[in-house]
């Protein structure tokens, strides 16, 4: 990642470089509030002052109100889709470079899937991210990315341009579209 070999390295490390990964598992911690969650996320940054944490804090509340809302909550009483807006909002408090998004839509209400899609294709465009999507919701993954790689048994299959592939005879009968 920008000329820095990061296999094997620790996960402090390679955040440090501005690489921030969001697990599908959500991983939130249940007895901390939604803010104190969030601020988890800037653990790895050095140099974060506290008025940038509070910037921060406005910046991915202006994406999830919701967690404003519930600010003061405890992370293990909000609901599955909650959790995951919390767990890709604390992903975003340190200013990351590239966002590895694992399954996000897992287990989530059809609702907070498309209320989701539209968080990150905002985050896309406003914030300049770059976003790996791993998406087992092939149709999903598709419409909401620039390039795709369509994966079976650990091999790449097809890649392209999304706006190519949805129409590829090819991926879709291997994702079913």
């Amino acid at each position: 990642f920008e000329e820095n070999d990061i296999r094997n390295k620790n996960p402090d490390f390679i955040a440090r470089l501005g690489i921030s990964y969001i697990p599908e598992d959500r991983r939130i911690f249940p007895n901390l509030t939604v803010k104190e969650n969030l601020l988890i996320g800037t653990k790895s940054s050095k140099i974060m002052t506290e008025s940038k944490k509070t910037e921060n804090l406005e910046r991915v509340y202006s994406y999830f109100p919701i967690l404003k809302e519930r600010q003061d909550q405890l992370g293990g009483q909000l609901s599955g889709g909650q959790q995951q807006m919390l767990t890709i909002a604390r992903g975003l408090m340190s200013n990351p470079k590239l966002v590895l998004l694992d399954e996000p839509f897992e287990g989530l209400a059809p609702v907070i899937i498309w209320e989701l899609i539209e968080t990150i294709t905002r985050l896309r465009q406003n914030e300049g991210l770059t976003i790996l999507l791993v998406e087992q919701k092939a149709a999903l993954a598709l419409k909401m990315s620039d390039r795709g790689y369509v994966l079976e048994k650990g091999l790449v299959r097809c890649e392209g341009l999304c706006s190519e592939l949805i129409n590829n005879t090819e991926v879709k009968e291997r994702c079913g579209l």
